[in-house]
C-alpha cells in the first residue's frame, strides 16, 4: 500500500526487498493487494499463480474511491479467488465521513474477507486523535459488515501509535526482509505483507505479496458471516 493522493509516504518499511521471494515454506495461504497504481490486472491470468486472495484498495479519505475498483473487485470474484477492499485512513479528516465513502462503494458478500482500515500516516494529528478516528471507522464500518475489520499498519507505526489500542481486531502487519514480525506483548499478527517489490504474471509492475497465519477454517472463521433469516411460521 504505502501511496496516497498528494503524496509518496516515505518510511522505513519501504522498497527494502529488491528480488523477494513468492513463498514462504512456513505457511499455507498466499495472497497480494494491488490498487490502481498496477494498472489492469488480469486475474485469470493472477488465479494461476499460487494465490488465494486479493486485497483491493476501495477508497480513500472522505471522497476519493479508487478508479479501478470496481473492475477489480468483479475480477477477483469471477477469477474464484478470496477477496477484500480496504480504505486508506487519512488522520484529521472526520471518520464518519471516510467511514460513510467506503461504505457506499463496497459491497461487501458473504464470504469476503472483512474490510480494512490502512493506518500508516499521521498528518500531523496527535496520537490520541489518530487513535479515537480509527476507532470511529472501525465501530463504523462493523456496524454495516456485521464483522470486525482489519487493521493494516507497519510494524514501527504500529509500536509508535497503535499497540494494544485494538487487540480484539485481526491485525495485517507490514514488514519486509526479516522471516517473520513478532509483536511483543500483545496479540500477534492474522496478516503479514512480506515483500513489496513482487513480480507476477498477469500484472503490471511490483505489486505486495501477503501470507494468511493459519489454516482455511481460521480464514473463513474471520469473512464475512452467512445472513440467516428466521424461518416463516
Amino acid at each position: 500500500m504505502r501511496v496516497w493522493i498528494g503524496g509518496i509516504f516515505a518510511g522505513l518499511c519501504i522498497l527494502l526487498l529488491e528480488a523477494p521471494g513468492r513463498h514462504h515454506a512456513t505457511f499455507e495461504i498466499y495472497g497480494i493487494d494491488v490498487s490502481h497504481y498496477q494498472s489492469r490486472v488480469d486475474w485469470e491470468v493472477v488465479a494461476q499463480e499460487g494465490i488465494s486472495f486479493a486485497f483491493v484498495k476501495a477508497t480513500e479519505g472522505v471522497s476519493h474511491q479508487d478508479s479501478l475498483f470496481c473492475l477489480n473487485w468483479t475480477g477477483i470474484q469471477d477469477a474464484g479467488l478470496k477477496r477484500g477492499a480496504y480504505h486508506f485512513f487519512l488522520p484529521g479528516v472526520p471518520a464518519a465521513l471516510q467511514a460513510n465513502n467506503f461504505i457506499d462503494l463496497v459491497d461487501l458478500q458473504p464470504g469476503d474477507l472483512p474490510p480494512v482500515l490502512d493506518v500508516e500516516v499521521i498528518q500531523g494529528a496527535s496520537r490520541l486523535e489518530l487513535v479515537e478516528g480509527v476507532r470511529e471507522w472501525l465501530r463504523l464500518v462493523e456496524l454495516r459488515y456485521h464483522v470486525k475489520p482489519i487493521l493494516y499498519t507497519n510494524l514501527k507505526f504500529y509500536y509508535q501509535y497503535l499497540y494494544r489500542q485494538f487487540e480484539d481486531h485481526p491485525i495485517w502487519i507490514a514488514r519486509y526482509n526479516v522471516f517473520q514480525p513478532r509483536i511483543f506483548g500483545g496479540k500477534d499478527w492474522h496478516f503479514w505483507q512480506y515483500a513489496n517489490k513482487g513480480q507476477m504474471n498477469g500484472i503490471y509492475g511490483d505489486v505486495d505479496f501477503n501470507v494468511f497465519r493459519g489454516n482455511w477454517a481460521e480464514l473463513d472463521s474471520i469473512c464475512l458471516p452467512e445472513i440467516h433469516h428466521p424461518a416463516t411460521p
